[in-house]
């Protein structure tokens, strides 16, 4: 798997709530996003906006962050975005994970990104 992180600076004036109706606006787009396994918007008081994504490859993420998403970014915020890419071979997810009986699960992916197991931790 695959995390990106994209940052992007804000035009002077758009305040939290616009950029939130705006990412409101967006973000059933996301849904239909070929290797896109999460997407979470991010916002900063400081003039700074953008989002982390988990990818099941660096070929999707490349794909979309290239494309038309990269063209609609630069229109809507008149902006560049910085997009650092990481390998994530181990992530836990406390929400969806938690059965209620205090087990927590984490996964392992493998070097070529195959689901290889979840297990319990406690």
């Amino acid at each position: 798997m695959i995390t990106t992180i994209v940052k992007f600076r804000l035009p002077p004036g758009v305040s939290r709530q616009k950029w939130l109706q705006n990412s409101k606006r967006i973000a059933p787009r996301f849904q239909s996003v070929p290797g896109l396994i999460r997407k979470t918007f991010l916002f900063s008081s400081d003039g700074w906006a953008g989002g982390v994504y988990t990818w099941d490859s660096r070929e999707a993420a490349e794909r979309c962050h290239a494309g038309v998403w990269r063209d609609n970014l630069c229109k809507l915020y008149g902006a560049e975005p910085e997009i650092t890419y990481f390998d994530s071979p181990v992530i836990v997810d406390n929400a969806s994970n938690h059965k209620g009986d205090g087990s927590i699960y984490f996964y392992y992916f493998e070097i070529n990104m195959k689901f290889r197991y979840a297990r319990s931790i406690y």
